[in-house]
């Protein structure tokens, strides 16, 4: 195993499949000791023995992340397990209610909003008093170019991640000072459940008929989620603290963006912004 992340504690969530498995293995081959969590414990313990079985730190705990009992009680037997938490990456993500917004059912739209927005803030207020007492902590939160461009058959998942990018935003205001860092980060397109299902729908006969020009992808357009595990190491090791705050890319090139770091943070660059035609109020 590597020990760039040595001696941190890490809990990914929604990390029994998927995006998440590949971040949660990634850190714990880096030297962290991770907290592998989602809502299927049979997923959970399977990502856990894949890392043990290399001789990487794991512990299961499965937990809702839209529930405050279940995210308090993970975050505390992570700390009596493993030790107090430097590394959280909000990972857990939903994508559904797909179609018109007035043909969906409410309930699956705001359900959404909940797994993706609610899910990231839970987990977020539970780590961070120890963090700020600590001085020190790193968040990564799962966001998508979805956030800064609207769609009209998933506006559900759009709202939430807009939601997500200023949230990361403005609670790296707030916690910069006290030592704790906040990103926001987009994956890409990886093949995924959740993506197989939003994107190939007209294959699976999910896009109904009104859908006249559904999303389609090719193999070679998807990107491997081991990248997204490269960039959360890279964040986790403090080499972009500089650019807590902002929204990073996974095909971003970071050393370009570190050495634009000021530029960035004066003109409101790489984050959710109103453009406005020069000159105008």
């Amino acid at each position: 195993m590597a020990s760039e992340l040595a001696g941190q504690v890490a809990i990914v969530t929604g990390s029994g499949r998927g995006i998440g498995e590949a971040i949660a293995k990634g850190v714990a081959a880096a030297g962290a000791a991770v907290a592998v969590t989602a809502r299927s414990e049979d997923q959970v313990h399977a990502t856990v023995a894949a890392i043990t079985s290399v001789g990487g730190r794991a512990v299961g705990i499965p937990a809702d992340i839209t529930d405050r009992a279940a995210v308090d009680s993970l975050i505390a037997e992570t700390e009596r397990q493993l030790g107090p938490v430097d590394l959280l990456i909000n990972n857990a993500g939903a994508s559904a209610a797909l179609g018109p917004f007035w043909e969906v059912d409410p309930d699956e739209w705001w359900q959404v909003v909940e797994t993706n927005l609610r899910g990231v803030m839970l987990p977020t207020r539970a780590v961070l008093p120890g963090m700020i007492e600590r001085q020190h902590g790193r968040i990564i939160n799962l966001a998508s170019n979805s956030a800064v461009r609207p769609s009209r058959w998933n506006s559900s998942y759009s709202a939430s991640k807009a939601g997500v990018l200023r949230f990361t935003d403005s609670l790296a205001l707030q916690t910069t000072q006290h030592g704790v860092f906040v990103f926001a980060i987009s994956p890409g397109d990886v093949r995924t459940a959740m993506t197989e299902y939003t994107w190939q729908g007209q294959r699976t006969g999910v896009w109904p008929s009104w859908m006249t020009d559904p999303p389609k992808m090719v193999d070679g357009d998807w990107l491997a989620p081991e990248r997204t595990a490269d960039l959360c190491v890279l964040i986790a090791s403090g080499r972009t603290d500089t650019l807590s705050g902002h929204y990073i890319h996974v095909s971003d090139d970071l050393d370009e963006l570190l050495a634009h770091t000021e530029q960035i943070t004066r003109e409101g660059l790489y984050a959710l912004r109103l453009p406005k035609l020069h000159g105008l109020v």
